[in-house]
């Protein structure tokens, strides 16, 4: 007969919920894969006091030796600058942050710039199929890996303070129209300056003016960006349309403004 030390040990039983991988990989586990992507971020937030964004936006294929290498050398000197400013006396808090997308081109030139700067930045990754690694410049635990991009794009609205979008693609022409959007319907709790960098690559790419003049959006609309050819001129504006004022709260639930009902008629 078997002595107890010699029984056969019991059986493993089953994995908690919460770490069967198998099952949050699942298509039911979809909604938690979606949930933690706001979670992990507004925990990260939350730890290292994170409040107010500059989200830096534009093309990850420009590159510092490349033609268009001014707007990756112009979006490292901004983001510095912007980033010695949240350092001074009227921000104690070190209120701004840079945040961008996290990659290369003018991603990794605004992350650059916030470091050259001595202060800290924020990169919001995704993955792609053309995989987009994220760059050297992000700050040790403010570098995070989206795989939904509206959760990422929540994480760039919800933060932003301003934005500044240099020349780029369909991504940067998605995330700007997201912001812009917002804006016009009023989904934001807040005014937003956008401010976009080099008027002459967006006045080829997009015609703002034909929009209005077709009455496909108000002639006010055009109010809500700026067109900026220069760091020390983003900077001004920044310093015109942003306040000393400190946000209340670290991050907690996102939420928008809801439109006014009309009134009952009479």
């Amino acid at each position: 007969m078997k002595t107890p030390s010699e029984a056969t040990p019991a059986a493993p039983g089953p994995p908690l919920a919460y770490r069967d991988v198998q099952f949050l990989e699942s298509e039911d586990g979809r909604p938690l894969r979606i949930l933690a992507e706001y979670l992990q971020p507004l925990h990260a937030f939350r730890r290292h006091r994170v409040r107010d964004t500059i989200v830096f936006f534009g093309s990850a294929r420009i590159q510092e030796d490349g033609p268009l290498g001014r707007f990756y050398r112009d979006a490292r000197e901004l983001a510095r600058l912007v980033t010695a400013w949240s350092q001074e006396p009227e921000f104690p808090s070190h209120r701004f942050l840079v945040c961008t997308g996290g990659g290369p081109g003018i991603m990794e030139a605004a992350n650059r710039g916030a470091a050259d700067a001595g202060g800290r930045t924020i990169g919001l990754n995704i993955g792609l199929p053309h995989e987009q690694r994220p760059n050297r410049f992000i700050t040790p635990g403010l570098s995070f890996q989206f795989h939904y991009f509206f959760m990422r794009k929540l994480w760039f609205a919800h933060l932003a303070r301003a934005l500044v979008v240099f020349p780029g693609g369909f991504g940067t022409l998605d995330e700007l129209f997201e912001i812009l959007t917002l804006s016009q319907t009023r989904k934001l709790d807040r005014k937003v300056p956008v401010l976009l960098y080099g008027s002459e690559y967006w006045n080829q790419i997009v015609n703002f003016d034909a929009l209005a003049r077709a009455g496909m959006i108000d002639r006010g609309d055009l109010e809500l960006f700026r067109f900026v050819n220069a760091p020390a001129e983003a900077l001004q504006l920044l310093r015109q349309t942003l306040g000393p004022e400190e946000t209340a709260e670290i991050p907690a639930i996102a939420k928008s403004t809801t439109p006014e009902e009309p009134p009952p008629a009479s």
